[in-house]
């Protein structure tokens, strides 16, 4: 094993400099890629990948806003049961020999209604078959406009469209390569596959006949190519990076955090010749929630879930464990950087106020000596124990259960956890994906509300927030239903996750958006 790790860091390093006279943007992906089919871009690295290769009818753009793709426009019908969608005429499969002699052909309608039925198709079990959940029906009208009817007006679903899921794909290739689509991909996107050796390396190739262009008018994309390797540690990966031979780190490890940044979040002068950091806000939750039908006495009271929620300092905890990266939770359940966000409906830092909620808990129950255990992965120890600490300060004892996260994931699901740490992490850039957590029809394992939270008002709130149109008058339903969840407390926001990237200073034109989207078409490099 050591001696293929020596192999592998030449591989990489004895291309590096090849691949620079190319134009070549070169990232590791830890995690592995376990399919560039985006029927089944369910993982962050998967949909790096496939989001170079592939293009929907709508695409997303930094500041979230829903922009045409390959569709060039769309109505929406008044009822917004109906959206019919006018494609371009310009957008072409890349070449292969799949498509006889002219090796490339047109995006038709006929090509969507294609794809949206294959996810749809049990046979394939494609994880994405859910975001058709809220569709009636769709149609190919002619070769140029696609129709799609939904059950109910749902006004997240332009939002829906962006993900990696409703990529279109050629039946062609499909019936080609089968099974082995998965690594024999054919798009439309601004770059083409090119080679995949598996736990090794993947590359893509520009696409010449790529239709998007820049504000100027000129082609894109302007890098040349990908190249992605598969060191399987972030230690490794940092290294890789320090020495020139990546030009891009997502996110913050500890093996490396206090090496490149400072206490305060800043690059260490070490690294600001050489390298740029980019940080803004992520669609991602960090949060403790509550079993709303626990039998435990501590879990059921109000008094308690809110004492937690007052009795630790979130901004220490962000200092002291994440470099300042990140933001403490001062809201709701709903992250910054998402329409809806309050920042003022949350908890603050009060500790004497979380001894007395502790005690008027002791003296209404007669329980001297309050207990909680917070179910953990090895991962959130350090917050948990942190938490543990300030918390057993009000009077209440902690204890933390640190489990694997498969048995964790388990457990939450089928409520046999009274408190666990969990995340959130946007499927599509809407409030609602946030809030469907505690909407009562939504009881795990059925649905995604692990907690159990039920509530009348939030229920019928949740239910009009479908039929409203006007986009302020939802923000504003959202933000109001975030509150109602919050003055009962179901939860413990501890941080709203940030996306940090680091890149070589040859980089340009990379930039950062909340749902963590790796955009390459518009990349530079000097």
């Amino acid at each position: 094993m050591k001696y293929q790790f020596i192999i592998f860091l030449l591989f990489i390093g004895c291309s590096s400099k090849k691949e620079d006279s190319l134009n070549v943007f070169r990232y590791n992906e830890h995690k592995n890629i376990s399919s560039l089919d985006p029927a089944f871009s369910k993982d962050l690295s998967d949909i790096w990948a496939t989001n170079q290769l592939f293009n929907g009818l709508v695409q997303v753009n930094n500041e979230l806003q829903v922009l045409p793709c390959i569709a060039k426009d769309w109505v929406i019908s008044e009822d917004a049961l109906f959206y019919t969608f006018h494609l371009r005429n310009d957008v072409y499969f890349h070449k292969h020999k799949i498509f006889g002699k002219d090796s490339t052909r047109t995006v038709k309608a006929q090509d969507f209604a294609y794809s949206f039925n294959r996810i749809k198709d049990p046979n394939l079990a494609s994880p994405g078959s859910w975001v058709l959940n809220k569709v009636k029906d769709f149609k190919a009208v002619n070769d140029s406009t696609f129709q799609i009817q939904l059950k109910q007006p749902f006004p997240a679903f332009l939002g829906l469209l962006t993900m990696k899921y409703c990529s279109v794909v050629p039946r062609e290739a499909i019936e080609y390569y089968g099974n082995e689509f998965r690594s024999n991909p054919i798009g439309t996107g601004p770059f083409q596959f090119k080679r995949w050796e598996e736990n090794l390396k993947l590359v893509f190739r520009k696409n010449e006949f790529y239709f998007e262009k820049d504000e100027h008018g000129n082609n894109l994309p302007y890098l040349e190519a990908v190249a992605i390797t598969f060191l399987p540690d972030k230690q490794s990966e940092f290294l890789q990076f320090a020495q020139g031979n990546i030009d891009y780190v997502s996110g913050l490890d500890a093996s490396y955090k206090d090496e490149l940044l400072t206490a305060k979040g800043e690059l260490r002068d070490t690294y600001n010749k050489d390298v740029n950091m980019i940080r803004g806000p992520y669609l991602n939750t960090e949060y403790l929630g509550f079993f709303m039908e626990s039998h435990v006495t501590e879990i059921q009271s109000e008094l308690i879930r809110k004492a937690i929620n007052i009795g630790f300092d979130r901004e220490k905890m962000m200092l002291y464990l994440r470099n300042g990266i990140g933001i403490p939770a001062s809201g709701g359940f709903i992250p910054k950087g998402l329409p809806g966000y309050n920042p003022n409906i949350g908890f603050k830092y009060n500790p004497e106020k979380a001894k007395k909620l502790v005690n008027n808990f002791k003296t209404k129950t007669g329980i001297a000596s309050p207990e909680i255990s917070i179910s953990t992965t090895s991962n959130y120890l350090s917050f948990c124990e942190y938490i543990q600490r300030e918390l057993q300060k009000t009077g209440l004892q902690v204890n933390v259960d640190v489990i694997p996260a498969s048995s964790l994931k388990d457990a939450k699901a089928n409520g046999k956890l009274d408190l666990f740490r969990a995340s959130w992490v946007a499927d599509y850039p809407d409030a609602e994906n946030y809030l469907s957590l505690y909407y009562s029809k939504n009881f795990a394992p059925n649905g995604p509300n692990y907690t159990h939270y039920k509530n009348e008002t939030f229920d019928s709130w949740y239910e009009q927030a479908f039929m409203e149109t006007n986009t302020v008058e939802r923000e504003v339903l959202y933000s109001e239903m975030d509150s109602l969840i919050m003055q009962e407390a179901p939860i413990v926001p501890l941080f709203y996750d940030e996306v940090v990237r680091f890149t070589r200073k040859n980089v340009n034109g990379l930039g950062i958006n909340p749902i963590n989207l790796l955009e390459l078409k518009h990349v530079k490099k000097k």
